[in-house]
This record gives structure tokens, C-alpha cells and sequence, in this order.
């Protein structure tokens, strides 16, 4: 899928990849065609990629990468129409189930999507969160390992925009703890999604569930627009100190992306011309590093976020940029970065 039109030769070919962390969409029925271009950077997104689909996303992965598999991350899309409102989350796994069943049969292609499953159920349901996850369990044939509920929050609509979804505190509700309980009695995973300032939030959470393994998506989202334009650089080390915190947590593991989505405020998102690998790597470089010296390469997983990502650059430019940030480390942790430790996390030898 060609939003960007910049074209880069594929660094390292052979090197394995896991793409640890993809959506697939169709949004076309929730886009209405305006002469105006939506006034937030991630409604632009939407706007410019209203359908991400199975072979939009394989068309990415056979660019030249070697990209073995993917894991798919929930993101509200193909919910039940009907039944009941806990339930529905469950269709979106019911759909990603089938695409890729249906992938493991194509004849063409190398690469086959969505051996994991991320799905999302509401643990604010506290307890009744349980049949919700058994359903996912029953949809996912055998794919699915997890859910996300993002806490993602600011005071500052201005932030989230078309996101904003909910008020502040969720990771500390007495509910939400209940239902987040359920998870590691059968053996699934949280991804959480919070913005930079909410860290706290879930270094509490790790702390209170120790034996959940947990997945920091995104670095934790540093924070470089609206009411944090110009304080992305000042904020820097409050960041750093709550990611410390959280790795010193064995079972919390760190995605290394979501810097080309427009919350950081780098010069990079849709810049023209589109930014070059080199370039991206050099404003994410200190977010990265410093992720991997406080985790270690073997809690730490890139990951594409595709196809949100797409508003700084395209897949094979982004996956460049991954190679050129790791360029300094040997090969068993480039594997260990690029695909091992996706693989243990999302268990997808199971």
C-alpha cells in the first residue's frame, strides 16, 4: 500500500521478521467524503487509508522484507452487528481467524498473516469478563493469545482527537483489576496502550498483577503535540525514569514503534518529501535505545503498527529504519529484536 511515494532498497534482506503488531480495516462506511481534510493528524490517516485489508497487508509484506508472520492487534474493526454488547469484540477475531486460515491455503507467498490474535474485551465488566475472553478463545482456532484495552487519555482533547474514547484512571479501577485477573489463570496476554504521562498508571497495574505478561505498546507513546508541542524533549526523562520502572518488571515486554503516528510531533509525519530510513532512525533513536538498554533485546520486539504508520512512511522505509537502528547490535540480538521475542511472547510455536 503506496501512501508515501519515497522508495528505499531493502537493507538486509534475509533477515527474519515477526511483524509483532498490524490492524486491518475497512472504515469506508465511517468516512464521510469532505472537500475539507479532517482537522487531526490521525483523522488525515483514516482518511487517506479508509481500507487495510488482507491483501493490502500482504501486498506490504512481500515488498522485499522477510517477513515470516504477523500478529494482529486489535482496533474496533468487523465487530458483531447483533447479540450482546460484550460479545461483540469477539468478531473481530472471528474475522481475522479466517483470513488467516485462508492464508496458510494461499498457494503464493512466502509470508502468512496472523498466527497470533490480540483481540479486545471489556474488563471493566469485572468478572464477566471471562466469557467474553472463552468466546475469543473458541474464535480464535487456536490463534488467539491475548487482549488490548487501551487506557490511552489526556486532558487535552486536542491530543487523542477522534480517539478520545474515555476519562482518566482506568488501569486503576477496582473493576478493571477484576477483569484483568482473569487473564494469566488462562495464560493470555495484555497489551496496554497509554500515553506517556500515564505510565504510572500501568507501572502500578504490572506491579499489583506480577505474573501477567504484559506488553507496552508503542514505547508508551512520548508525547510532542497539543498542549506538549515543544515539551517532547523536556518530557524526556520523566519518560525514560517510568520506562526503568517498568522494566525492572520481568513480565512487562516493550514494542519498539508507533513513533511515525503524529503524537510524538516529529517533523517526519507527512513531511514532503517523505522522510528517508536514516532520518527516521535519528528521531527515534533515543526513544529505541533507550528501551532496549533498560529491557534488554530479549523483551524488546519492533513492530510496524501498519497500517497507522503509514502517515511518515511506508513499510519497506519503516522496517529500513528498524535495520539502521540495530546496525550496532550482533546478530543472534537482531533476531532476538526482529522475531524472537515476538515469537515467545505471542507463543507462536504453540
Amino acid at each position: 500500500m503506496a501512501l508515501r511515494t519515497y522508495r528505499e532498497a531493502i537493507l538486509e534482506p534475509d533477515l527474519p521478521i515477526i511483524d509483532p503488531h498490524h490492524h486491518l480495516w475497512d472504515r469506508r462506511a465511517i468516512i464521510a467524503p469532505s472537500a475539507e481534510p479532517p482537522r487531526h493528524a490521525f483523522a488525515q490517516i483514516l482518511h487517506k487509508v479508509p481500507i487495510y485489508l488482507p491483501d493490502e497487508l500482504t501486498a506490504d509484506l512481500t515488498i522485499g522484507h522477510d517477513v515470516l508472520t504477523t500478529v494482529y492487534m486489535e482496533c474496533g474493526s468487523m465487530y458483531r452487528a447483533d447479540g450482546p454488547e460484550a460479545l461483540k469484540p469477539v468478531g473481530e477475531t472471528e474475522f481475522v481467524a479466517a483470513a488467516a486460515a485462508k492464508s496458510i491455503a494461499h498457494p503464493g507467498g512466502k509470508a502468512r498473516i496472523c498466527a497470533g490474535i490480540v483481540g479486545h474485551a471489556n474488563l471493566m465488566l469485572g468478572g464477566g469478563a471471562a466469557e467474553v475472553l472463552e468466546a475469543h478463545l473458541a474464535a480464535g482456532d487456536g490463534r488467539f493469545r491475548g487482549i488490548r484495552h487501551s487506557a490511552s487519555y489526556d486532558a487535552d482533547p486536542n491530543v487523542l482527537g477522534m480517539l478520545v474514547r474515555h476519562g482518566p484512571g482506568v488501569y486503576l479501577d477496582a473493576a478493571f483489576r477484576e477483569g484483568f485477573a482473569r487473564l494469566a489463570p488462562m495464560n493470555l496476554s495484555f497489551d496496554a496502550w497509554v500515553l506517556e504521562p500515564q505510565l504510572p498508571d500501568l507501572i502500578d497495574l504490572a506491579r499489583a498483577f506480577p505474573d501477567t505478561t504484559i506488553v507496552l505498546d508503542h514505547v508508551g507513546t512520548p508525547l510532542g503535540i497539543g498542549a506538549y508541542a515543544g515539551r517532547r524533549e523536556e518530557r524526556f526523562g520523566v519518560w525514560r525514569d517510568h520506562i526503568r520502572q517498568l522494566a525492572a518488571l520481568p513480565r512487562v515486554n516493550v514494542k519498539l514503534g508507533g513513533l511515525a503516528m503524529p503524537f510524538a510531533g516529529f517533523p517526519s509525519f507527512f513531511s514532503e518529501p517523505p522522510a528517508t530510513s536514516t532520518q527516521l532512525a535519528a528521531e527515534w533513536k533515543p526513544y529505541i535505545e533507550t528501551c532496549i538498554d533498560a529491557f534488554g533485546p530479549k523483551r524488546c520486539m519492533f513492530e510496524s503498527n501498519f497500517p497507522v504508520d503509514i502517515g511518515s512512511c511506508d513499510y519497506d522505509v519503516l522496517w529500513n529504519a528498524f535495520k539502521v537502528l540495530a546496525a550496532g547490535y550482533s546478530a543472534d540480538e537482531k533476531t532476538t529484536l526482529f522475531s524472537d521475542t515476538a515469537r515467545r511472547v505471542y507463543r507462536l510455536d504453540a
